[in-house]
């Protein structure tokens, strides 16, 4: 068998984001590439044919891309990128051209403390793609642009972005170029991905795509905790409103909730549209603008499922038309209308991610389209003019972007599907691509667990298995093609994946048994597992190791603290100290929500924490962290390896430098993958080491 180099990671493509043209004509679409002379991810974007009569046509060559969105007739193509400046800005006089020395104050500083700094900011571009040529900037802002959508007409557009005054952006001049002291005075002072957090408010903006003149609007301002990761998220209606997200709660930063409300593009009749119980997402208005379907969550209980609810604009009434489903909405996208009186979304549901239809008027959800299988699923969707774009994930196949009629939903095969892209065909083609499987199996407590495992092709005999862990714990595994799984079973390793006792797509109450714990439940249904297969002859006992990131490596340090079955373990990005992570991390307020306050309760703190276990630990642990992770800080990582370190037991420390919650440039992720294999290898009793 043909082993998957890891360097081959430069040659696969990963589909981001897409959006389906109004007329459902044509799909954009956003690819992540990896450049191997810069060693960096590049996102370009793509725009082919929704029939497939042609390949896809790459627009933009030169930065990165993202946020596509297609004016309300078609002929243009916005999308957010830091590029260098347009020329026609450039060149000549400005009536309001500004000296150096100001240019200079209102720049920000990077990931800390804004999107300015060294480079160009990520601002609104749009190509005519109409007329063609190369995209035309329409945004000069200092801090860039978060988000954006367009008026109804075509002529304007609103963006998301911060504003600071004079006295903060004096600060993040003294925070970028010299390196100036951090001084935080909000409860939520990080967030992943943003670092450290200040208090530059970001606003709306109405933007003249002609003139490029700007009207901010002082009363659609955003706030609360939730927001640095979230966005206002506009969308301008075809009533001339504008809804956004904000909290104008007490206290926002103490506060997961965020609210819908609506704005005239003027500046007036500010008007909050939802009750400050919930927190919305993914607003999109009805066709004829009287309604708005939104997703919406718990604030803080994080288990509970995201809901989709049709909004009364006039009369404010809300009603869930998805709750009678116990389903959550998948990560793929959210509710689209489909016409005025139906919605389509995926939906996570039993591990895998599919369509759904809803009646706007009831809740009577209806599962559709039938043609996917068991072995594949939904990792992107959009609708538009009659047309879902769709981007699916198959194991053996790679993931594509596929189009669909809206009107085949109700088929029962994949006949319907028009494949538009072929990402990764060489790897396909030249690597043997891993067997899928869904089984299911009872835990030590009676209870039903389903897994996706991936199996060596031809495999004939037990073989050493890696248990893979997912994050969250509120999320799932679906079968899908990710790089690292030909990696792992063209070097024979069975990988498996449970959708262990607090996953999402099961219900709430399977979710929900896990909160307020850690630990057992999960563990108890990663072994239970892994001797189902043993039992059938699928896993070498002798040879099982377990490996998870985030949330999966928190699971990974606590089933070592119960069990010595595991010949190695590799527990990346997690938290083991819950009591010393509260406060310099960015999920106080669910660990607060879980657990309480680490004062009031300490001893809930400690007996979730593996490291209060770590004289039970005999399993050689190797632990990797992300140096800038504010969701599962470095520290924690570091207090376990010493721990394990200092009572003998085999294990090593692996720190990248510059990363967050992720694991962003390609070298790092060729390293990680080499450095488990060489791990699982030293520690392999089957290898002779």
């Amino acid at each position: 068998m043909d082993e998957l180099p890891a360097d081959r990671f430069f040659d696969f493509g990963e589909i981001s984001e897409l959006a389906v043209g109004p007329d459902g004509d044509r799909i954009a679409f956003v690819l992540d590439e990896f450049d191997p002379e810069e060693d960096e991810r590049r996102r370009s974007l793509f725009v082919v044919p929704a029939d497939g009569s042609r390949d896809p046509h790459r627009l933009t060559r030169a930065s990165d891309a993202s946020t596509p969105k297609w004016s309300p007739d078609g002929s243009k193509l916005g999308f957010v990128a830091a590029r260098d400046e347009d020329v026609e800005l450039a060149v000549g006089t400005s009536d309001d051209e500004t000296d150096d020395e100001e240019d200079e104050t209102a720049a920000g500083d990077g990931e800390e403390t804004g999107t300015g700094g060294e480079g160009p900011t990520p601002q609104l571009w749009v190509f005519d793609v109409a007329r063609g040529g190369d995209a035309r900037q329409i945004t000069d802002r200092d801090e860039g642009v978060e988000g954006f959508d367009w008026g109804p007409d075509g002529a304007r557009v609103v963006i998301e972005s911060r504003d600071p005054t004079e006295e903060q952006a004096e600060y993040l001049r003294e925070r970028r170029d010299e390196n100036g002291p951090i001084e935080v005075d909000r409860l939520q002072h990080k967030a992943d991905g943003r670092g450290w957090l200040d208090d530059v408010t970001p606003y709306l903006f109405v933007v003249d795509l002609d003139t490029r003149e700007e009207r901010r609007l002082d009363d659609a301002s955003g706030a609360g905790a939730r927001l640095p990761l979230f966005g206002m998220q506009p969308r301008w209606g075809p009533t001339d409103r504008i809804a956004f997200l904000s909290n104008d709660t007490d206290n926002p930063d103490d506060s997961g909730v965020l609210d819908l409300f609506t704005i005239d593009p003027d500046g007036g009749n500010r008007r909050r549209l939802t009750d400050g119980t919930r927190r919305v997402s993914g607003a999109r208005w009805s066709p004829s603008g009287d309604r708005i379907a939104i997703q919406s969550s718990h604030p803080r209980n994080l288990y509970v499922p995201t809901e989709i609810n049709v909004l009364d604009v006039e009369t404010g009434e809300t009603r869930s038309v998805s709750a009678s489903l116990d389903r959550t909405v998948a990560w793929a996208g959210t509710a689209e209308w489909t016409d005025g009186d139906t919605l389509l979304a995926p939906m996570a549901d039993e591990g895998q991610a599919r369509l759904v239809r809803f009646d706007a008027n009831r809740d009577a959800p209806e599962r559709v389209f039938d043609g996917l299988g068991s072995a594949r699923g939904i990792e992107l969707f959009d609708h538009g003019g009659g047309t879902i774009g769709l981007s699916i994930g198959d194991p053996t196949e790679g993931t594509d972007l596929y189009a669909l009629d809206a009107d085949a939903v109700d088929a029962a095969t994949d006949d319907p599907l028009v494949r538009l892209t072929s990402v990764n065909e060489d790897l396909v083609d030249e690597y043997p691509m891993p067997e899928v499987e869904r089984v299911t199996y009872e835990n030590d407590d009676g209870e039903t667990i389903e897994a996706i495992v991936y199996l060596p092709p031809d495999l004939d005999e037990p073989a050493p298995t890696i248990a893979s862990i997912h994050g969250g714990p509120m999320s799932y595994d679906q079968p899908t093609f990710a790089f690292r799984l030909p990696y792992w079973t063209s070097r024979g390793y069975v990988v498996f994946k449970p959708n262990y006792r607090g996953s999402t797509s099961y219900g709430r109450a399977f979710s929900e048994t896990l909160r307020g714990s850690r630990g057992t439940l999960e563990t108890d249904d990663v072994t239970s597992g892994i001797e189902h297969l043993a039992d059938r002859g699928l896993v070498d006992p002798e040879r099982t190791f377990i490996t998870g990131f985030s949330y999966g490596g928190i699971t990974t340090a606590h089933a070592i603290t119960r069990t010595d079955a595991f010949a190695a373990a590799a527990a990346e990005h997690g938290i083991y100290d819950f009591h010393s992570v509260f406060g310099t991390d960015d999920n106080h307020l669910w660990h607060e929500d879980e657990f309480g306050l680490p004062w009031e309760d300490p001893d809930t703190f400690r007996d979730i924490s593996s490291i209060t276990d770590v004289d039970d630990i005999e399993t050689p642990l190797l632990l990797t962290a992300g140096e800038n992770d504010w969701r599962c800080p470095p520290t924690q990582a570091e207090q376990l390896y010493v721990s394990v370190k200092k009572r003998g037991v085999p294990s090593k420390l692996v720190v990248y430098p510059d990363e967050h919650h992720n694991i962003g440039d390609p070298e790092r992720a060729i390293h990680r993958l080499e450095t488990l294999a060489e791990w699982f290898e030293t520690h392999d009793p089957g290898t002779g080491n």
